[in-house]
């Protein structure tokens, strides 16, 4: 009885082990984001705004040619701006990053303070879309009039 007993445990145990080997190899191979690149008119102006508005990290970039300017956004990869651009190129406000943050009320205090100014899904003036779902949203636009949306998902 107490080897049919080990016998089991120990079945158990390496069913359980290559369930847990199968899922880990599985994620392994899994796609992941790596970087967005945002195409800017000036480096200088679009690298201040994300770096005062959101407080991203600098990342060293390997080009050093003046052109690139690299953040990191955390797990998400890496947000990579790139001058170039053309100026005054119309962007859709269906075409966003977004960025999330603990408090949507918090976050538009700065935007107040820093003189930029935001809008609902519908384009109300410094008005918060709340979602069905209960996710608060605000719109707002870079430098260059890229969107972003700004929430306080947290899944």
């Amino acid at each position: 009885m107490k080897a049919f007993v080990l016998t089991a445990l120990l079945a158990i145990t390496l069913t359980s082990f290559q369930n847990t080997m199968a899922q880990t190899e599985k994620k392994k191979n899994a796609v992941v984001l790596n970087h967005i690149a945002v195409y800017v008119a000036d480096l200088k102006i679009a690298t201040d705004f994300y770096q005062t508005v959101f407080d991203l990290e600098i990342i060293p970039e390997p080009f050093k040619d003046g052109r690139h300017t690299w953040f990191s956004i955390g797990a998400a990869g890496h947000l990579h701006l790139i001058q170039g651009a053309k100026s005054n190129v119309v962007h859709e406000k269906n075409d966003h990053l977004c960025f999330s943050v603990a408090s949507i009320d918090e976050f538009t205090a700065k935007l107040k303070a820093d003189k930029i100014s935001y809008e609902n899904w519908a384009g109300a003036q410094n008005t918060v879309t709340n979602r069905v779902d209960g996710i608060k949203q605000i719109y707002f636009k870079d430098p260059d009039g890229h969107w972003l949306e700004v929430n306080d998902d947290h899944k």
